[in-house]
C-alpha cells in the first residue's frame, strides 16, 4: 500500500549524520592540542549540528506521524488512530536505508532499545531482518524474527510522504507467536513414526540350527535391535518370528538418521554356524494422517528395502521414500517357487489379453530386447499376437533387432509408438522389461494407455516405479531381464519352441549385464545360460553381437585415453564432444580391466543430456551414487541422464557425490 501525503521534505535535508558526527568530535579533540578557538568553534559546530539533527528529525517524524493522527475525520481518522495506538510493537523505518524513524512503547521494550541521539536502523535493533519482502509488496515477512528468545510474526506495508519521488517508509507490526510455535513444534515432535523391522533372511540364516543355536541367535539379535530402539522411548514388539513393530515419535527420528542405521551394521555382525550374516530390513513411515495409514507407508517401505536387495532401512511418507543402508552383498533368494507362480500367473494374463505389446526402457539393449524376443516366444506359443514397440533408429541393440526381423516370424513384430498407440485395445498386456520406472519406459504415451500391465525387472527398485501393474516379476538378485525370462520360458514353452536366434538374443542379454559371466552370477544364472545352451544358441553368433565397427572403437579408446582417477581407485573419463551413450558404456566395462580401478563413471554428451555410465567391482555401489543425481540400476552397473548441465559441471557434481558416499561409507 502506497500512500501520498500534502508535503515533502528535500531528500539533502534528511538525517544520515552519525558517521559526521564521529568525526568532528574526532577532530574537535585533536585540534585541542593545537588551537583552542579552533576547538571552541568546532565544539560551537558540533553542538549546532546536534541542534539541527534533532530538529530535522523531529520534523521528520512529525511529517509521518501526522499523516497517522487521529485529528481527521471518517474513515482514515479511524485507521490511523488505529495504527498509532496499535497494541502490538510496531516501527517506521525507510524502506531503502533500515534507518528507523519512530518506534512505540512496545517495541522498545522487547528490542531492550532507547532512542538514539542519531539515527538507528532496523537491523541494528533486528539483526537478519531482511526488507526484501516489503520491496516487493508482500504484506507478510516470510521467516519469523526471533527477539530475545521470542518469536514474532511480521506484518507490514509501505508508504511515501510528499509528491514525486519521494522516501519510501514502512511500517512493522510484530505479532508474539512464540507459544503457537511452541506448540506447533511439541505437535510436530510427538507425531508418531510407525516402523516395521524386518530379518529379511530369515529363513536362510536359521535353517539347520538346533533349536539352543536357534534361540541363542534370536536373542543377540533382539538384544541389539532393543539396545537401538531404546533411547527413543518407544513401543517395541516381535509380533511374528521375523518382524518387530517399533512404534516412536518424530522428535527421535533425526538421532536415527545421523546415526545412519547403525542396527544394520550392529545385526550384520552375527552369523549363524555357517558363516550367513543376519540381515534387516527396516520401514518407517511417517507424516501420516492416522496409525493405520502410517502402518501402511512402513509396509511399503519394507516392500522397497525387500525390491532393493535388504539391508537398508526404507523412510516413507506421502510424497517420497529415503533410503539408508544397503551396503552389503545381496545374496540370492529367489526360488523356484516364486518363478513358477510368476510363469502361471504370465500365462493367464498373456491368454486373456487380445495382443501383448512388449516394450524396455530407452535405447533399448541387448538385454531390453532379448527379454523381449523371450514374451514374443511364449505369446507365439500361446497363439498371441505380440509386437515389440522400439525406437529403432535410437537402439543399442541394432545388430540384434536386425538379426531378429530377418525371420519369418518376427515379421512386422518391431513396430514404433504410433504403431503401438493406434492398435490398442481394452484387452491389450502391455509387458515392460527391464526397467520399473515410468520416465525410463520407450514411450509413457503407451504405459499411461493400457490398464493391463506387467512388469519384468532386476534392477533396485527406484522411489518412482510402475505401481499398478498386474503382475510384478521383480527380482534384484537376478543377473538381467534376459535370465528372468528365461525362468518363464522353462515353465511355459518347450525348448524346440525357441528359435535359435531368440535363445542367442537372451543369450546376449544375460552376457551384457553380467560382463561375460564375471558380475552379478548366481546358480540361477548358469541354470539359465545352460537352458538356452540346450535351446541351440551358438556362442560364436551371440559374440558377433557384440562386435562394434572401426569408428565406434576409435571412439571408445578416446574415451580412456581421457580418464583421471579420483579417490580411492574411481576412475572417471571424459568423452570429446558428442558421443553415443553405448559407447560410454562400452568403456565403463573397459575401464575396469584396467589394475587398480574399482569403479568408472564415464560422462558424455548426447544431445542435450549429459550421460553418465558406471561400473562397478562391487566394492563402490555406483547406483547409490547416481541415485542422487537422478539416475538409477544396480549395484555394479548404473546411469543417469542430466538435463541442462553440462560436463563439466556434472562431473563436479559427481565428484561432491562420490566424497558424500565414502564419507558415509
Amino acid at each position: 500500500m502506497r500512500m501520498k501525503h500534502k508535503r515533502g521534505m528535500p531528500r539533502f535535508f534528511k538525517p544520515s549524520m552519525r558517521l559526521y558526527f564521529a568525526f568532528l568530535v574526532i577532530f574537535t579533540l585533536i585540534s585541542a592540542a593545537f588551537d583552542l578557538r579552533l576547538t571552541a568553534l568546532l565544539a560551537l559546530l558540533v553542538i549546532l549540528l546536534m541542534i539541527y539533527t534533532r530538529l530535522m528529525s523531529g520534523r521528520q517524524k512529525k511529517e509521518v506521524l501526522d499523516y497517522f493522527a487521529p485529528s481527521r475525520e471518517g474513515e482514515e481518522s479511524a485507521s490511523a488512530s488505529t495504527l498509532i495506538n496499535m497494541p502490538l510493537p510496531t516501527v517506521i523505518f525507510s524502506l531503502a536505508t533500515g534507518t528507523v524513524l519512530w518506534s512505540n512503547e512496545l517495541f522498545l521494550n522487547i528490542t531492550n532499545d532507547r532512542e538514539h541521539m542519531f539515527e538507528v536502523h532496523l537491523e541494528d535493533v533486528l539483526p537478519g531482518f531482511s526488507r526484501k519482502w516489503l520491496a516487493e509488496g508482500a504484506g507478510v515477512a516470510p521467516q519469523l524474527v526471533e527477539i530475545n528468545k521470542s518469536k514474532f510474526r511480521v506484518y507490514g506495508n509501505s508508504f511515501s510522504i510528499g509528491d514525486g519521488d519521494e522516501e519510501t517508509w514502512s511500517i512493522i507490526y510484530l505479532v508474539d507467536v512464540t507459544e503457537y510455535e511452541k506448540t506447533e513444534k511439541e505437535y510436530r515432535d510427538s507425531r508418531p513414526i510407525m516402523t516395521v523391522i524386518m530379518l529379511d533372511n530369515y529363513d536362510e540364516l536359521f535353517k539347520s540350527l538346533t533349536e539352543a543355536a536357534k534361540n541363542t541367535l534370536l536373542a543377540a539379535i533382539d538384544s541389539r535391535i532393543s539396545e537401538w530402539c531404546a533411547p527413543a522411548h518407544g513401543y517395541l514388539w516381535r509380533y511374528d518370528r521375523d518382524r518387530y513393530i517399533f512404534i516412536f515419535e518424530e522428535r527421535y527420528l533425526k538421532g536415527f538418521i545421523d546415526d545412519r542405521f547403525s542396527v544394520l551394521d550392529r545385526v550384520r555382525e552375527l552369523q549363524n554356524g555357517a558363516g550367513i550374516a543376519a540381515t534387516l530390513s527396516i520401514g518407517m513411515g511417517r507424516e501420516a494422517d492416522t496409525l493405520d495409514e502410517a502402518f501402511q507407508f512402513a509396509m511399503l517401505g519394507i516392500d522397497m528395502a525387500l525390491s532393493r536387495g535388504g539391508d537398508q532401512a526404507v523412510i516413507k511418507n506421502k510424497l517420497n521414500f529415503e533410503f539408508y543402508g544397503g551396503h552389503s552383498v545381496a545374496m540370492e533368494k529367489r526360488t523356484k517357487v516364486k518363478s513358477r507362480v510368476m510363469a502361471n500367473a504370465m500365462g493367464e494374463l498373456t491368454a486373456d489379453a487380445s495382443k501383448l505389446m512388449i516394450m524396455g526402457h530407452k535405447i533399448s539393449d541387448m538385454d531390453s530386447i532379448g527379454a523381449a524376443a523371450a514374451i514374443c516366444c511364449i505369446a507365439r506359443k500361446l497363439k498371441k499376437p505380440a509386437y515389440i514397440v522400439v525406437n529403432q533408429d535410437n537402439a543399442a541393440a541394432k545388430p540384434m533387432i536386425d538379426k531378429l526381423k530377418h525371420l519369418p516370424e518376427y515379421e512386422g513384430v518391431f513396430i514404433s509408438e504410433s504403431e503401438a498407440m493406434s492398435s490398442l485395445d481394452g484387452k491389450t498386456l502391455l509387458v515392460v522389461v527391464d526397467t520399473n520406472r515410468p520416465e525410463q519406459v520407450e514411450s509413457e504415451l503407451l504405459l499411461e494407455s493400457c490398464s493391463k500391465i506387467a512388469v519384468i525387472d532386476h534392477h533396485r527398485r527406484a522411489a518412482d516405479y510402475i505401481d499398478n501393474a498386474a503382475l510384478n516379476f521383480h527380482e534384484p538378485y537376478a543377473s538381467s531381464a534376459c535370465e528372468l525370462a528365461t525362468e518363464l520360458l522353462q515353465y511355459l514353452v518347450d525348448v524346440s519352441d525357441i528359435l535359435k536366434a531368440e535363445a542367442e538374443a537372451i543369450l546376449a542379454g544375460i552376457m551384457l549385464d553380467t560382463k561375460k559371466f564375471t558380475m552379478r552370477t548366481g546358480s540361477r544364472t548358469f541354470e539359465a545360460a545352460a537352458f538356452l545352451r540346450r535351446a541351440g544358441s551358438d556362442t560364436a553368433e551371440v559374440k558377433k553381437l557384440f562386435q562394434s565397427d572401426m569408428k565406434s572403437a576409435r571412439s571408445k579408446y578416446s574415451i580412456i585415453k581421457n580418464v583421471v582417477m579420483y579417490r580411492d581407485g574411481i576412475a572417471i573419463a571424459t568423452g570429446d564432444g558428442r558421443m553415443d551413450r553405448v559407447i560410454a558404456a562400452q568403456a565403463a566395462d573397459d575401464l575396469l580391466d584396467i589394475y587398480g580401478v574399482t569403479a568408472s563413471f564415464v560422462i558424455c554428451s548426447d544431445g542435450d543430456e549429459t550421460v553418465i555410465s558406471a561400473r562397478s567391482l562391487g566394492d563402490v555401489n555406483v547406483q547409490f551414487i547416481l541415485e542422487k543425481l537422478g539416475g538409477g540400476g544396480n549395484k555394479s552397473a548404473a546411469g543417469a541422464q542430466i538435463k541442462g548441465k553440462s560436463p563439466e559441471e556434472t562431473i563436479t557434481e559427481l565428484k561432491e557425490k562420490i566424497d558424500e558416499y565414502l564419507k558415509e561409507n
